[in-house]
């Protein structure tokens, strides 16, 4: 077997197509003979052959009892649905009785594994080389080396030999090698890297040659020094990832609490219908459009900002416009309503968690060194940013926006000057509502959508809005992201809750010293 995988690397890239009755051979009656069909098969060194020894591998290769043809196999309710091995075409469904799977023992096992790792390493696309070489790094196959060797020795592109060389290294310092070819091995090891390396060395530092110990110890000191500032740059990135939903959760809150002092118990209520808006938006498409399913919350935004947004000016005008000047009574109506809220959508909805999927462009993730991105975190990040960079430019250059800080600074005179307040109470109670609902659209992607969603996130609201200062968005954006990155920095220190615990410690003595937050606003005066 091995010989054969050797010629097989030395082999013309290019090869005939592989006939069917070397697929099916493999479906021998006795181990022996699929073990030589299996070598008569990898001979061809045609790629096209990686389906069906994966499958053979993950014993989802089936023999079709009526022509003893193979194919590879999916169980379903109501059968086994066939797909051809070489060209992917589905050949219908058969009755379980009327397929057998093909069986492998460990040696088969073995012998599949080599070939795949044959075949990858002289797979015409560097990507999958690198891979391969890459596994065999991670997994030290000692069976590999003369066919890594042999592929290394004809490879040509610099990252993918630097990854080979790699590779071949680990299993030497992994074996019985002798003291000069494991320090000639550790560099390498060390230059790879991560975890699987110091995984690597960590052994050889006990080595029973003191020169290969030390230099193993001295790598993987460095490897373990370069993990922990790659761990506090990955806490860092999630502390950024959990500041972005706190500032989506809280950005709406500083609207309405700094115009208007009210303290809404409510507000995550309103992050709720917005991710129930979503929900319903995504069940509509899926039985209806589900070709637009990738659009799915593009189309949700604008309906949450509504829905949410609606809810909020009902909540001004019915309830809150009746309690300004108290606000203990404002505090218990609106704790009271949020009850309301919550049990309005469980009789609607369900208590249970309901399903909101991902789109393709918000799955996956991508690495950075050692640090890794889910793409959701990152484009709920950019969405934070550019709902707090739109609502800036809404107070900034808008008549509402205008009204909205002439209210904030002294109520009195902008309603001496003419401003209606109460339409201005009513359509920033709205904005903030209309925010929070678009926090819930960006907060489905990551979190379970249940008439109790909002309720984890109206106290570090509260916090931020307060630590930031009440009514300043600038402030709302440092202390949410400031209180995402200490929460994170914290939790594997002091664990989860203490962290809390100290994290909310700390902003009670800062409110000591600082009474009106980071960035007080000026001049600001509420009276009803």
């Amino acid at each position: 077997m091995l010989l054969m995988l050797l010629s097989l690397l030395l082999a013309p890239m290019a090869s005939a197509d592989v006939p069917a009755p070397l697929i099916d051979a493999l479906a021998a009656d006795d181990y022996a003979a699929r073990e030589e069909a299996l070598t008569t098969l990898t001979q061809t060194g045609d790629p096209a052959i990686v389906p069906a020894l994966k499958a053979l591998a993950e014993g989802s290769l089936y023999r079709r009892l009526s022509d003893d043809k193979v194919f590879v196999g999916r169980e379903v309710d109501d059968g086994v649905t066939l797909t051809d091995p070489l060209t992917g075409a589905v050949a219908g469904v058969q009755p379980q009785g009327a397929v057998e799977r093909i069986r492998v023992n460990n040696r088969i096992r073995r012998a599949v594994q080599a070939a795949l790792g044959a075949l990858t390493l002289r797979s015409p696309e560097a990507a999958t080389r690198l891979k391969a070489a890459e596994s065999i790094f991670t997994n030290k196959e000692t069976e590999a080396l003369p066919v890594l060797e042999a592929a290394l020795a004809a490879e040509q592109d610099d990252r993918v030999r630097m990854a080979m060389r790699q590779a071949r290294a680990a299993i030497l310092a992994a074996g019985d090698s002798d003291a000069q070819t494991k320090l000639a091995a550790i560099p390498l090891i060390a230059e790879r890297g991560g975890r699987p390396a110091l995984a690597l060395l960590t052994p050889l530092a006990t080595d029973a040659d003191a020169v290969v110990a030390e230099a193993a110890a001295a790598a993987a000191r460095r490897i373990e020094n370069h993990l922990a500032w790659a761990a506090a740059a990955q806490n860092i990135i999630y502390g950024l990832s959990l500041g972005s939903v706190l500032l989506l959760a809280a950005i709406g809150l500083a609207v309405t609490f700094g115009v208007m002092g009210v303290i809404n118990m409510a507000h995550g209520e309103m992050v709720m219908l917005g991710a129930y808006t979503t929900y319903v938006v995504q069940n509509l498409i899926r039985t209806s459009m589900p070709e637009l399913f990738d659009w799915s919350l593009l189309i949700a935004l604008p309906l949450a900002f509504l829905v949410a947004g609606g809810v909020g000016i009902l909540i001004e005008r019915g309830i809150i416009r009746w309690l300004y000047g108290r606000p203990l009574e404002t505090l218990l109506a609106t704790w009271g309503l949020s009850l309301v809220l919550q049990q309005a959508v469980r009789s609607l909805f369900g208590p249970t968690n309901m399903e909101v999927g991902n789109p393709s462009w918000m799955s996956g993730a991508f690495q950075v060194g050692e640090v890794t991105i889910t793409h959701g975190r990152l484009w709920i990040f950019l969405f934070g940013l550019i709902v707090f960079a739109a609502l800036m430019v809404l107070l900034k250059r808008t008549p509402l926006g205008l009204q909205m800080r002439a209210v904030t600074q002294n109520r009195s005179m902008a309603r001496a000057m003419g401003i209606r307040t109460a339409r201005v109470d009513a359509l920033t109670f709205g904005l903030g509502s209309g925010i929070a609902g678009l926090a819930g659209v960006a907060l489905s992607q990551i979190d379970n959508v249940s008439p109790n969603l909002g309720q984890g996130y109206i106290i570090d609201s509260f916090m931020i809005v307060i630590f930031g200062g009440v009514g300043n968005l600038w402030g709302t954006l440092v202390g949410a992201l400031s209180l995402g990155i200490v929460n994170k920095l914290l939790e594997p220190l002091a664990g989860a809750v203490l962290g809390k615990i100290l994290v909310l410690v700390g902003i009670i003595l800062f409110i000591q010293a600082r009474p009106r937050g980071l960035f007080a606003l000026k001049g600001r005066a509420i009276e009803h």
